[in-house]
């Protein structure tokens, strides 16, 4: 079995030219958490399995991702790197892996053009196109059949997922499970999936949108959203069948080390690098 990926999530924005990491709660009450080349290489030294940085104003404020930032990170960190934010045309893939990246994830620019997708991985292969999904929950009392949505019946009662763009500012009514599996026929390499009802929440993971998404899709799944302790962490993984998870506010809080969440999925059977 593949072992499960750890991975801290920096999502930055610049607001001071060096870039700043920030954590909010559903995408709003931004708070600063440090310097992203600082907590990248913290991390790495913790033994992350990854990195993904996330540019979480360059789609809104329509400008490029921060690559001054990453070629600065990469100096110090030699686990896989993933770059969000600004990724708009198969030029950005190119000059991100440049700078150092080893994958790019977009969202706003794959949604807008879904032949981005196609012509990303077949420029720089599948394997550094990750596609990131935030959806939300939208309830209904009687789903339709053949209406576009793709239902999940939760304790909640029955919903279809609304996938977002520009951070959360945007909704598309697009349904993010047959959106993944639009992206995978697409070329993409992976999912990074975020429940935006979850972020921040510590609440832990939409684990109905993730075990949908990752039934339906054969690529990997980067659940992201909402994980508050290793519980949460082991949820994911052994009921949301997600391949790697990703957290912010328990590494850069100091709440949750990334070695003390690696012992305890050890010791929950959960296969792991240590």
């Amino acid at each position: 079995m593949l072992s499960k990926r750890i991975i801290p999530c920096l999502d930055c924005d610049l607001q001071i030219p060096e870039g700043r990491v920030v954590k909010g709660v559903e995408f709003k009450q931004i708070r600063y958490a440090g310097n992203p080349v600082e907590l990248a290489t913290k991390y790495y030294e913790d033994g992350a399995d990854e990195i993904i940085l996330l540019d979480i104003t360059a789609s809104h404020e329509r400008r490029s991702t921060m690559a001054d930032v990453i070629e600065k990170t990469v100096e110090n960190v030699f686990a896989p790197i993933c770059v969000g934010g600004g990724i708009r045309e198969v030029k950005d893939y190119v000059n991100m892996l440049k700078a150092g990246a080893d994958k790019c994830s977009t969202n706003t620019a794959a949604i807008k053009d879904p032949s981005l997708i196609n012509r990303a991985s077949k420029h720089v292969g599948s394997q550094a196109c990750v596609i990131g999904i935030d959806a939300k929950r939208r309830y209904v009392e009687n789903p339709k059949e053949n209406d576009g949505h793709f239902y999940v019946e939760t304790d909640d009662g029955y919903c279809w997922f609304d996938c977002s763009i520009y951070g959360g500012r945007e909704f598309t009514g697009i349904d993010a499970v047959n959106w993944a599996i639009e992206c995978e026929e697409r070329g993409a390499g992976e999912i990074l999936l975020t429940s935006m009802d979850r972020d921040g929440t510590k609440a832990g993971y939409d684990l109905d949108l993730t075990r949908t998404i990752s039934e339906n899709v054969s690529i990997p799944v980067i659940v992201s959203g909402g994980v508050g302790n290793p519980e949460h962490i082991y949820e994911a993984f052994a009921k949301g069948q997600a391949d790697a998870a990703l957290a912010a506010s328990i590494f850069h809080f100091d709440e949750y080390p990334v070695p003390t969440v690696k012992e305890y999925l050890k010791e929950k059977q959960i296969p792991v690098r240590i």
